[in-house]
């Protein structure tokens, strides 16, 4: 991996861990010192996150990790249910190898694995489904919004403490979807996409609360 790219997953790790927190600017003489690195390998990086959506960069101003409102999560859900409802119509009754590959590696990750790695397999998990129905333009609505279900996911790292319940929920969504029918499928779907972004442990889910 080449220096920029080392660096830009090493921030990206942190930021998806919730370690840097929204609105946390990242200056590149700081970031140049603190890795030992040039700080035009260090701008590169950020450009990589800049164009990722992970962070937001002003003229004249530091580069800073995008902030994301409760409004902006539940407007991301609003527009998001529509998109995976389509994906339960046409996947319905079939399994996604992907999918299940994806849960596989989440339920394999050590108890001290960086919360990043669950936002990771769970991004895969959803993008698989999505990836699994066929139609180019769905994949790149759905992946419009790919930076800011991530950073909504960075809310659940205190909600979902034990990875188990998080597998669990997954686990009985590809069920749902793999056993059909149709509409059954949509309704897995839908009550998966329900819950609220983390207000409480209880109304917590992966995807409703971090898509």
């Amino acid at each position: 991996m080449s220096a920029v790219g080392a660096l830009a997953d090493a921030l990206r790790r942190r930021v998806l861990s919730g370690e840097i927190e929204p609105g946390t600017p990242l200056p590149e003489q700081e970031i140049a010192a603190a890795y030992g690195v040039a700080r035009p390998t260090v701008r590169e990086a950020l450009a990589v996150l800049v164009h990722e959506g992970l962070l937001r960069r002003e003229r004249n101003r530091s580069a800073h990790v995008a902030e994301v409102t409760l409004s902006d999560l539940d407007d991301l859900m609003f527009v998001r249910r529509p998109l995976e409802d389509l994906m339960a119509t046409a996947v319905a009754g079939r399994r996604v190898p992907e999918a299940d590959a994806a849960l596989a590696r989440m339920a394999a990750l050590p108890a001290d694995a960086p919360w990043s790695d669950s936002v990771a397999e769970h991004m895969a998990l959803h993008e698989a489904l999505i990836e699994a129905v066929g139609s180019p333009r769905l994949e790149r609505l759905y992946g419009a919004l790919a930076a800011e279900t991530q950073l909504g996911l960075v809310r659940l790292r205190q909600v979902y403490e034990e990875r188990d319940v998080l597998v669990r929920e997954h686990r009985e969504l590809l069920d749902a979807i793999a056993e059909g029918p149709a509409e059954a499928a949509r309704a897995a779907v839908a009550a998966h996409l329900s819950h609220s972004w983390g207000h409480s442990q209880s109304s917590a889910n992966p995807c409703g609360t971090a898509p």
